[in-house]
């Protein structure tokens, strides 16, 4: 239930700089001249009084791992360049689909960006080294089975934490969403490289029926038991761990069961029998497939009724005239109203629409609610409506 009305938060006069962070207090948080930013300095406090010399679509792991995979994907394309679009029809199918899912509350496209680079860069290149490592120890198959599931989850799932800690998880969805997005970028490179490894084999249409067109889904699938984990710990406003374990060891348990029957179908010398265990696989991966879209879908409808729900009180405790308010009363006026704005100001527009999420969402977390947080959010409100006005 939401308080009384509060007054709108007054114009910021503070300039731009560092300033002890109004929700981590042992950090220090970069202040615009009119908002707070997702920017963090250390606890031993601001270096300089500048902005954080890396973009928001990066951070220091991603700019790390990405020229080394920049590399790797320049010599795939040399080597075997129909290897490099085939790894992009997944992405066609999936992007979709979590796009959708995301208008209920809009990521920053530097956030979704990130998120897929993370998957592309930080996990592709740990998991390449762990494996590498494992195979080379102990076989192939045991590195497909077990490391390679407990890596490659903990990997994409470190994506998703990493996205808490710049503040862009707000609840369920949103863990599914940045899960799907961590895996996509993930799946796209290992792709690649499958793709390239059986063009040179002479296998490239059976890799591709079977990695492009059976089963695109497969990483962001699994990493989906991680991301509804960590959205339901922070939509109850508790710790990560343990709470994250149980679904963490759901992706694993998923992607090792898939590696497992992979390696049992390709590797069978009865060919009826491969093709027989193959073939039943993915019947059950779409089984699963369809039981996780319906999911995702009553999630969706859920959360956008109790948004337009909320939107009234909201509007009344911080500031924001009926008259605005409105457009947000109801999804399919929100949907129509967006469209027929002109593509510039539909930026500003998803920053209202996001911001109106965030608070909703910070109204619906279990337990008190953080006076700190609920002022950050209020304030990215009232930016975003003075720029939309502008």
């Amino acid at each position: 239930m939401i308080p009384a009305p509060l007054p709108p938060p007054s114009v910021p006069t503070t300039p731009a700089g560092w300033y002890p962070d109004p929700v981590q207090h042992a950090a220090w948080r970069w202040w615009d001249g009119r908002s707070w930013t997702a920017y963090i300095g250390g606890s031993a406090g601001p270096v300089a009084a500048r902005k954080p010399r890396l973009p928001r679509w990066l951070s220091t792991p991603v700019a790390t791992c990405l020229p080394l995979v920049l590399i790797g994907i320049v010599i795939a394309a040399f080597a075997a360049p129909v290897s490099v679009l085939a790894a992009c029809v997944p992405l066609a199918i999936v992007l979709p689909t979590f796009a959708w899912l995301d208008r209920v509350e809009p990521e920053p496209r530097s956030s979704r960006l990130h998120a897929i680079l993370w998957g592309a860069t930080v996990a592709v290149t740990v998991a390449l080294i762990v494996n590498t490592i494992v195979g080379g120890l102990l076989g192939e198959t045991v590195a497909a089975v077990l490391s390679a599931p407990l890596i490659e989850e903990a990997m994409k799932g470190l994506g998703i934490v990493w996205a808490i800690r710049r503040r862009e998880v707000d609840g369920v969805s949103d863990g599914v969403v940045y899960a799907g997005w961590v895996a996509l970028g993930f799946a796209v490179v290992e792709d690649m490289s499958y793709f390239a490894l059986a063009s040179d084999q002479g296998a490239f249409v059976p890799t591709f029926v079977i990695r492009a067109l059976l089963t695109p889904f497969a990483h962001p699938l699994f990493t989906f038991w991680t991301g509804l984990a960590i959205g339901l710990a922070v939509r109850a406003g508790k710790p990560l761990f343990p709470r994250v374990l149980w679904g963490y060891a759901l992706a694993v348990a998923s992607h090792a069961a898939w590696n497992g029957g992979l390696t049992l179908a390709t590797g069978s010398d009865d060919e009826h029998f491969g093709t027989g265990l193959l073939a039943a696989m993915s019947v059950a991966f779409f089984l699963g497939f369809v039981a996780v879209a319906i999911a995702l879908i009553i999630l969706r409808r859920r959360e956008q009724r109790t948004f337009v729900a909320i939107v009234p009180q909201l509007a009344q405790r911080y500031g924001m005239p009926a008259s605005e308010a409105v457009v947000f009363s109801d999804w399919r006026t929100l949907r129509a109203h967006r469209k027929a704005l002109a593509r510039p100001v539909r930026k500003q527009f998803d920053a209202v629409h996001a911001a109106l999420a965030r608070l909703s969402l910070l109204h619906q977390r279990r337990g008190e609610m953080d006076p700190n947080d609920e002022r950050i959010l209020a304030t990215q409100l009232d930016e975003a409506r003075r720029r939309i006005d502008r």
